[in-house]
């Protein structure tokens, strides 16, 4: 980030010691130190600030092309119940308006029951 010798480094440290003295160099540093921990953790709030702002423009972005893709796909391949019954099927298979009961669902459970996998040993095959 910087570009700061070692030479240059060390003259700063004996400016910093003839002017501040032995004595108060310490604290200088621990002042120095602390507002520069500050500084960095500012500098990371914004940074994630701004890294939250791109995220969030990327995905309205992604957003808005999924729906254009869709919009697209629904309008090459329609619902078919959007599109629309004919008369005669719409007589014969008009919804239910109230949920089914507890009785249709056990009957229509019992009537088609899970598949069931056994799962193989690993020894070998099943018996």
């Amino acid at each position: 980030m910087f570009d700061v010798a070692p030479t240059e480094l060390l003259l700063v440290v004996v400016v910093a010691l003839v002017v501040i003295g032995p004595k108060d160099l310490p604290k200088a540093m621990r002042f120095v130190g602390k507002w520069m921990g500050k500084a960095r953790g500012m500098a990371r709030h914004f940074r994630a600030g701004l890294d939250t702002m791109m995220r969030e423009a990327e995905l309205e972005e992604l957003e808005k092309q999924w729906r254009e893709q869709n919009d697209a796909i629904m309008r090459e391949f329609p619902r078919i119940d959007d599109a629309g019954a004919s008369p005669s099927s719409a007589s014969t298979a008009a919804p239910k308006s109230e949920p089914p009961t507890e009785a249709e669902i056990d009957e229509a459970a019992a009537a088609n029951p899970p598949e069931t996998h056994a799962i193989p040993p690993k020894d070998g095959p099943l018996p």
